[in-house]
């Protein structure tokens, strides 16, 4: 793979070819059908996983610890050729195993008696369509009707046909945006479109059903039903991608801003005279921060105009004409529209070509773009940043739709501490705020083609960082110790040399991938001397199957079998070794080998010598893959040197561009442990000022020396009864300066902290940093007012302890604070009497009533 996937990519591409090894196994075994889908919001990346399950089919992959399937025919089915084409795209982009012979997009003619093994085929609906030449004569109670078209001597359903009944292929059908076509077959509203699905799926006219069958989606609803529905098909486990853990990532945009009129009327012009603000402030935002990241490319921001479908030609053209008026420096020749007539459309004075939808992500010269609803799934465009719909209020749909596609961050990463540069706007020029709620609601929950996302703010203002807050007040800001959430796939072995990787690329490790095998050789040499008899009796067991002993020599040309032969002993040696490169990882196990050759062979003097050596050297790798302690040991020895390597270059890392720091931040993240990071100073952060309950829409609250605030000083939040007397009674306290209210939304700039409930690692965001002056210092006090009636009481109460265990000194107080009987009661966590009763703890409640606690005051 050319990227490095996430966490949770990882552990979904590895449920994902658990559950294909099984389809496979019970297809070749018993011919039983099997399903499964895989469910992921939108901007998870769902084609790279896909990239990465397919490497694996067609080649094996050792971390997976998946062998590959030589007969694996894989076809990727959608609605649409553009969405193909644009996964083709990805998929080539995302994998360095997968090139363009791999992977076929089916036109006519194409006329094949099977798919060939190793290879995706690109079909969509269209394609089996009663007018398609690559399916006409093929009649649909199984014989022909008609000639075949020239060149057509197999039709589709032939070589799906045919390639199921080969018995050293295996067939795996991909339906990408699976909710869609999965009609029920009897249903009055069935449509050829379903049909299609329904009968590729299930088999029709002679062919038998795919044997495989992933669907992917945002949401799979539609797709599990039919298949439950479909019956002789081995429903599989279906693979669920958390989207907290895709809004962790930075993938997606943390908030999508709605701009509604305060009232209604027609407010066309003057929203796109915002817009068109919008875009200009978003495309300086994004230049200014290219200069400042030394980036030679910045990201070209688009506006979208969505508009009816019967479109008045002329108003349009009054859109784009206040847009330009509003916006001189925008070019005349920026605007495309993705219409389904596929011609250039005149609009008042404005003549405006087609461009594909999945070209306009590329085609940086579009910087307006016009759509109507086609464009509402499957297709998306990170690099829009702006987006005005002229729908009706009735049309709610089509707009959650397409803001739907419109959340990929630009830069596939979350920029730190910019929300600006983290959000999409949307303008309702047509909406009043009673019915953006519903919008709102839609967004946040998420239906069959509309994700549920991080946070809607409607009619947001931007805060900037407080001017009265000092230099010093933002150094301990940044200073204080947040927690990533461990990965519980994490192999050290990997996080260190994906380390030493970016140290040497950026120069401030010279030969650090060197270094950093020589460290893991050292310690697998300390490992051999103090346990050589283990490893003795194990290194001899590889070379034992079934009691009788494998003897070769390379150098003499002489073999003793014992009555076994030749190709048994490199299967055998293969084999364990393979599992001993899973517990070092492939390329630490492979230039082991070599420095154990090294050491007993020249390999330029004597070439048969050297090659024993290797062989030797792989039986001692696979011998010691065999001790129970090595996965501990080798591990413990990966980490401490990542550790100490982190620690002594963290100012030089903290000093590099923001994409280069991200490189090392997935590489923090890459433990079974929780880690620290350093939080970042948040320049632009969108809050709400108002707040609607029913029909009734109120001001927010506002409030005072907060490191954050509007022009005017205020940062409006709401604050519930405890959270008040929090604040009052901290900012009361002597030498109080300034207070943040931690976001609850994953971010470099929200404090997290990691919890274990019901076996998963978690993150709970204390409320309150409050931030004084002391003896000439700044303090920090962490105060977190702590419900007690939620199930997640008490392990947030242990993650919270668990890290004042280690960063107590960070903080001159850390306090969870509840309600018993109500009165307010507080837990020093710095105490170490606290902390060991928090460990010891059945119930939350019970240690706030406790003398351990004081009353909160």
């Amino acid at each position: 793979m050319k990227f490095t996937l996430k966490d949770y990519q990882r552990d979904a591409v590895r449920d994902a070819l658990k559950n294909l090894r099984k389809a496979r196994r019970d297809w070749h075994n018993d011919g039983d059908k099997s399903a499964f889908s895989l469910t992921a919001v939108t901007g998870a990346g769902k084609t790279v996983m896909a990239a990465a399950a397919f490497e694996a089919l067609f080649h094996g992959d050792d971390e997976f610890d998946f062998d590959a399937d030589p007969g694996a025919v894989v076809i990727w089915f959608s609605d649409d050729p553009s969405l193909n084409e644009q996964t083709r795209f990805r998929l080539l982009e995302a994998s360095d195993r997968i090139n363009h012979s791999d992977m076929v997009v089916v036109e006519h003619p194409f006329s094949r008696p099977k798919f060939e093994a190793g290879k995706i085929y690109f079909l969509n609906t269209q394609k089996f369509g009663k007018n398609s030449l690559l399916v006409r004569g093929f009649d649909d109670k199984g014989g022909l009707f008609e000639h075949r078209p020239d060149a057509q001597a197999y039709t589709l359903w032939d070589t799906i046909q045919n390639t199921i009944e080969d018995p050293d292929l295996t067939l795996y059908l991909v339906l990408d945006e699976a909710h869609r076509g999965m009609g029920t077959p009897t249903a009055a509203s069935e449509t050829a479109k379903s049909t299609i699905v329904q009968r590729i799926i299930n088999g029709a006219a002679g062919v038998k059903g795919i044997p495989v069958v992933w669907g992917i989606s945002a949401t799979v609803e539609r797709f599990d039903k039919a298949i439950a529905s479909a019956g002789q098909r081995t429903k599989l486990p279906n693979v669920v991608v958390d989207p907290a853990k895709v809004q962790e990532s930075g993938l997606i945009k943390d908030d999508i801003l709605l701009g509604v009129p305060d009232e209604v009327g027609d407010f066309d012009t003057v929203l796109v005279r915002r817009a068109a603000d919008k875009l200009k402030e978003a495309t300086e935002a994004w230049a200014e921060y290219a200069r400042q990241q030394e980036e030679s490319s910045d990201v070209v921001p688009l506006l979208v105009f969505q508009v009816p479908n019967t479109p008045d030609p002329n108003e349009v053209g009054r859109w784009l004409g206040t847009l330009f008026a509003r916006y001189p420096e925008l070019p005349r020749d920026s605007v495309a529209h993705v219409f389904g007539e596929h011609t250039a459309q005149t609009f008042g004075g404005y003549e405006v070509p087609y461009i594909e939808p999945q070209r306009v992500q590329e085609s940086t010269r579009v910087r307006v773009l016009i759509a109507k609803d086609a464009i509402s799934t499957g297709w998306d465009c990170p690099r829009a940043e702006v987006m005005v719909s002229f729908r009706a209020a009735s049309d709610k749909t089509h707009i959650t739709q397409l803001l739907g596609r419109m959340v990929r961050t630009p830069l596939a990463r979350r920029i730190p501490g910019n929300d600006r540069l983290n959000s999409v706007e949307c303008l309702l020029p047509k909406f009043n705020r009673k019915t953006v709620d519903d919008v709102v609601k839609a967004l946040l929950s998420g239906d069959d083609t509309t994700p549920p996302t991080g946070r809607i703010l409607v009619n947001p203002v931007e805060m900037k960082p407080d001017p009265a807050a000092s230099a010093a007040m933002w150094e301990a800001f940044e200073a204080l110790p947040s927690q990533t959430r461990p990965q519980k796939s994490a192999k050290p072995a990997k996080r260190l040399t994906a380390l030493a990787q970016e140290l040497a690329d950026d120069g401030i490790l010279e030969g650090a991938g060197r270094k950093a095998h020589a460290a893991l050789h050292a310690a697998l040499d300390k490992f051999q001397e103090g346990n050589a008899e283990k490893i003795k009796a194990k290194r001899d067991s590889v070379l034992v199957v079934d009691g009788k002993t494998v003897v070769a020599s390379m150098k003499n040309k002489t073999m003793t079998f014992n009555e076994f032969w030749e190709e048994a002993d490199i299967a055998v040696i293969d084999d364990a070794y393979r599992r001993a490169a899973r517990i070092f990882s492939p390329d630490i196990s492979r230039t082991y080998v070599e420095y154990l050759a090294d050491k007993v062979a020249d390999r330029e003097d004597d070439a048969e010598e050297y090659l024993e050596a290797i062989m030797e050297a792989r039986v001692t790798v696979a011998g010691l893959g065999l001790v129970t302690e090595v996965q501990a040991y080798f591990d413990a020895e990966a980490d401490k040197l990542a550790r100490a390597w982190l620690a002594e270059y963290a100012q030089r890392i903290k000093a590099l561009k923001h994409d280069r720091q991200e490189a090392y931040r997935q590489i923090i993240e890459m433990s079974t442990e929780p880690q620290d990071v350093g939080l970042v100073k948040p320049e632009s952060k969108f809050e709400m000022t108002k707040v609607r309950e029913g029909d009734k829409e109120t001001d927010l609250p506002t409030w005072k020396h907060h490191l954050l605030c509007d022009e005017g000083g205020n940062y409006p939040t709401q604050l519930n009864d405890w959270e008040t007397t929090v604040f009052e009674t901290e900012t009361k306290r002597e030498g109080f300066a300034f207070w943040y209210r931690n976001p609850q939304h994953p971010g470099q700039s929200s404090l997290g902290i990691a919890y274990v409930e019901a076996e998963q690692y978690k993150i709970v965001r204390p409320d309150f940093l409050f931030f004084a002056e002391q003896d000439g210092e700044v303090v920090v006090d962490l105060i977190d007012p702590h419900s007690l009636h939620l199930a997640d009481a008490l392990p947030k109460l242990k993650g919270l302890s668990q890290y004042a265990e280690t960063h107590a000194g960070a903080y001159r107080r850390i306090q969870s604070v509840a309600a018993v009987d109500n009165k307010l009661r507080a837990l020093d966590l710095t105490r170490q009497e606290v902390r060991r009763a928090v460990a010891d703890a059945k119930d939350a409640i019970s240690l706030f009533a406790s003398t351990l606690a004081r009353d909160y005051e």
